[in-house]
């Protein structure tokens, strides 16, 4: 899956998988990871997502990347702020109200940039990759992440052949082969959650299960 793909979803306002409520497993999984209240926390592709309001209410830093300019310049237009941006070699960075966005890919990212990281919320990130991406998605984050980190993960499993991602399928199964040489791995809760996305069900699933992981950086 090529760059362009994302950039022209963006382009085309192909954003189905925006949500304007706060995700429900974030608001009540959240404290199983014990943060600190000033803690700075990452949110890899983070597109426009609303959850990054409700990570700065709980009195956190937010730290987002996200690879569309139009989804960054999104995020501050819709909800109000007028950030202050700033031009790098590999990122162009758009702050207010204690939230950062970095504008460029995530596997530029390096252990600089993530050094004051003690929190990861990944929801939509590792699901949003194709199955050859994800390995290397999964040690780039545990090799440029602080030692101790710990990542607040949510995953959909679904039989893969009903539809066509992204989200793709990611069973419980594939997260511990990609993180078990990197973290402990706790599975908070798994659901039934097909009940509650008919745009799924129209798409074509007969079941899916929505996973939620705490993974703890060794």
């Amino acid at each position: 899956m090529k760059k362009d793909f994302w950039l022209e979803r963006w382009q085309r306002e192909e954003t189905g998988f925006h949500r304007d409520e706060f995700n429900p497993h974030l608001r009540l999984y959240w404290e199983e990871l014990q943060p600190a209240r000033d803690s700075v926390v990452f949110v890899p592709l983070c597109g426009k997502s609303r959850d990054m309001l409700w990570l700065r209410e709980q009195g956190h830093q937010v730290l987002g990347v996200e690879l569309s300019a139009i989804a960054v310049q999104a995020f501050f237009k819709e909800n109000g702020y007028t950030p202050q941006r700033v031009t790098g070699e590999k990122f162009d960075c758009c702050a207010a109200n204690g939230i950062r966005i970095l504008r460029g890919d995530f596997f530029d990212l390096g252990r600089d940039d993530l050094a004051q990281v003690s929190a990861v919320y990944d929801r939509a990130a590792l699901c949003a990759l194709p199955p050859e991406m994800r390995e290397r998605y999964a040690s780039h984050m545990a090799g440029i992440l602080p030692r101790a980190t710990r990542i607040l993960l949510i995953t959909v499993d679904y039989p893969q052949h009903e539809m066509q991602g992204p989200p793709f399928s990611v069973t419980t199964g594939e997260v511990e082969q990609l993180y078990r040489e990197h973290a402990e791995i706790h599975l908070l809760a798994s659901q039934d959650t097909l009940a509650q996305n008919p745009r799924f069900q129209q798409r074509g699933l007969s079941r899916m299960r929505e996973n939620i992981f705490m993974l703890t950086l060794r």
